[in-house]
């Protein structure tokens, strides 16, 4: 019995013919280097939210950055107590296999997550009915309080600062990683934060003296 493609399927069914006849044929020397492995040299760590794509932001070719995506771009700190830490086994095999040279945090404007830690409007919730991600997004908890104070819990000034917030958080919590650490007092690794604004398209960066943020200019 052949199962019947929803129109979602077929959408990307689609999609990756137009990819296999074109992007894949057109860069068959590409893909046969990849075959071998991958050697990238940049981490992006970035929102799984489904306008914030590194690869289409970065217009970067197959192999050229490492991604973990997770909600609001959070890096959880060091920790060595049971159970399943995805962020951290990436960040592993990225510095200490991959050995990348970069490893980017990049937030976004009209975060979700950052807006609910703003809010703690899942606090309280049950695993599976919004506590997973209450859960998570309670590593901005520190962070929310001098925002809450200043611009209140709603508007584009309190989000924004809580999605700048997010970014410096996670910088934070890499830190805490000692193989992270080593590499970059070694100058084998620099880390980098950033902020994709969905309104208009541009890229901000962070001074790592400041940890103020600016557009990248055009």
């Amino acid at each position: 019995m052949t199962t019947a493609i929803s129109p979602q399927i077929g959408r990307l069914i689609a999609g990756y013919h137009r990819f296999r006849n074109h992007r894949w044929a057109d860069n068959r020397a590409r893909w046969a280097e990849l075959r071998e492995g991958q050697q990238p040299e940049v981490l992006i760590i970035a929102c799984s939210d489904s306008r914030v794509d590194p690869a289409q932001i970065f217009d970067v070719n197959p192999g050229e950055v490492f991604v973990v995506r997770n909600v609001a771009a959070m890096v959880p700190p060091f920790e060595t107590a049971p159970g399943y830490h995805g962020v951290s086994a990436a960040l592993e095999f990225a510095v200490q296999v991959l050995k990348v040279k970069e490893i980017v945090v990049m937030g976004h404007g009209k975060c979700g997550g950052c807006k609910a830690a703003l809010t703690q409007e899942l606090h309280g919730a049950e695993p599976g009915e919004g506590g997973f991600i209450a859960n998570w997004i309670s590593m901005l908890d520190d962070a929310r309080e001098p925002i809450v104070a200043r611009y209140g819990t709603t508007g584009h000034e309190a989000e924004r600062a809580m999605e700048l917030a997010g970014v410096r958080v996670s910088l934070a919590n890499l830190r805490t990683f000692p193989c992270i650490r080593r590499a970059e007092r070694e100058g084998v690794l620099k880390l980098r934060g950033a902020l994709f604004a969905i309104s208009d398209g541009l890229l901000h960066l962070m001074d790592e003296t400041t940890g103020e943020f600016a557009p990248v200019a055009e």
